[in-house]
């Protein structure tokens, strides 16, 4: 057992409990896990004082660990040492009873933690309704449970459920709650896609990757103007913010920074926040950041692709991107990750290395989907003409007697816009091959 202390009396002595079944699930693996579980408790305010790794090929149904373990960890707690105790696997109802009724302290798992991270975070309209709504759907199953723990809360990791009002309800109420948040979250995004119609001429980057991996940072490197808050803390992004992000003169791509993925991310995290993943989902195309300074980021790599799989994404328009380069000491490491990823970039977010490397490397990658087109217009047709400078990049302009021959290049997305104004003036373009 590895035991850890904090001087700091305010904030609450938690206990982490992990299971490991070899081979499917082996000892260090598990320690990676609790590593992070450590890191999820401390951002919700609580200090790690020491995590218990029981080996286990069948967990039990009604502990999850063994009866053995159940009463150490029950020493340690009676002896004054744990406010909290936290399992990296997921508790069903009678295991999370069973265990608060032995134990007699808070007991939560990986799952209830995050949600718990996550009302702590939330600060819009919409991230809270959908905390609320995977807290609600969540806890459902485990009503009872739930409201004798809220009805003697003290405050702390676990308490900040969807509020004390809660406590008296039955399950007709919450479903009822449930279906009204449904309902308002729908609203939601309805009006945010009204919202945003004027930028489906844009084309559309949305940055994703491991919580913690440096995708605010990096949002702030690349717009200065966004403003997006960047901490050393898991989930510090909850909302998504799009910024402009200006490439060459008339090339510009909307870049979003969304929430973080995690390794276990909560099915109903996933679901509830949907609406907020569908920049993801609408997006030409992602910059998968990496923190190539965590030992496990390979894991992690795999973790969001296996989440952008759940939640629909179906193409390969994406770009690696490992950030933190700066914090690698070998340059050994380097030197292979760029002979195995060689379309990746590598940049430090914190420092601004080879940020503009990255620009360019999305330039390109938009430039993919741009055509040329060709117009020949009368030259006091200054409205069409200035329409196109505004709206494409013009390669070429000659003039023959009192017309001009326009030689301009556009995304896709903004061509129709663009086909329709030109065809407006009586005119028709010439594709150029």
């Amino acid at each position: 057992m590895d035991t850890f202390y904090s001087p700091d009396p305010a904030r609450e002595r938690a206990l982490l409990v992990g299971v490991s079944s070899s081979p499917e699930l082996n000892r260090t693996t598990v320690e990676e896990y609790l590593d992070e579980l450590a890191f999820l408790a401390d951002t919700a305010g609580a200090d790690v004082e020491a995590t218990i790794i029981q080996e286990r090929a069948v967990k039990d149904p009604a502990w999850l660990i063994g009866r053995g373990k159940v009463e150490e960890i029950s020493h340690i707690v009676k002896g004054g040492e744990i406010d909290l105790v936290v399992f990296d696997d997921d508790l069903s109802p009678v295991q999370a009873r069973n265990l608060e009724k032995v134990l007699e302290c808070k007991v939560l798992d990986r799952t209830e933690l995050i949600l718990q991270i996550f009302a702590l975070r939330a600060k819009s309209a919409q991230a809270k309704m959908q905390v609320e709504l995977a807290q609600l759907e969540y806890l459902l199953p485990r009503l009872t449970r739930m409201w004798t723990h809220l009805s003697k809360q003290k405050g702390g990791i676990g308490t900040k459920g969807p509020g004390e009002t809660q406590i008296e309800t039955d399950r007709r109420l919450v479903r009822k709650r449930i279906s009204q948040l449904k309902k308002k979250l729908d609203g939601v995004m309805l009006q945010h896609a009204t919202q945003t119609s004027d930028r489906r001429g844009t084309p559309r980057v949305a940055l994703v990757g491991y919580t913690n991996a440096g995708k605010s940072t990096l949002m702030n490197r690349l717009c200065p103007s966004a403003e997006a808050y960047a901490e050393n803390r898991l989930f510090a992004t909850l909302d998504t913010r799009t910024r402009r992000l200006e490439l060459k003169i008339n090339k510009t791509v909307l870049l979003s920074d969304t929430v973080g993925f995690i390794r276990k991310l909560p099915h109903h995290l996933v679901e509830c926040f949907r609406s907020t993943l569908d920049e993801v989902l609408q997006a030409d195309f992602l910059l998968h950041v990496i923190d190539i300074s965590h030992p496990g980021y390979e894991d992690q790599m795999q973790v969001v692709r296996r989440t952008l799989e759940e939640i629909g994404v179906k193409h390969n328009h994406i770009i690696e991107v490992f950030n933190k380069i700066d914090a690698v000491e070998d340059p050994a490491v380097l030197r292979g990750l760029r002979e195995k990823y060689p379309d990746a970039v590598f940049v430090s977010a914190v420092r601004g290395l080879n940020v503009q490397a990255l620009k360019d490397a999305v330039s390109d990658f938009v430039g993919r989907d741009y055509r040329e087109r060709s117009l020949r217009t009368h030259v006091s047709n200054y409205k069409l003409i200035g329409y196109l400078y505004d709206h494409a990049e013009v390669l070429e302009k000659r003039y023959v007697d009192e017309d001009v021959i326009l030689r301009y290049r556009a995304h896709v997305n903004s061509l129709q816009r663009i086909d329709a104004r030109v065809k407006s003036f009586g005119h028709e373009e010439q594709h150029v091959a």
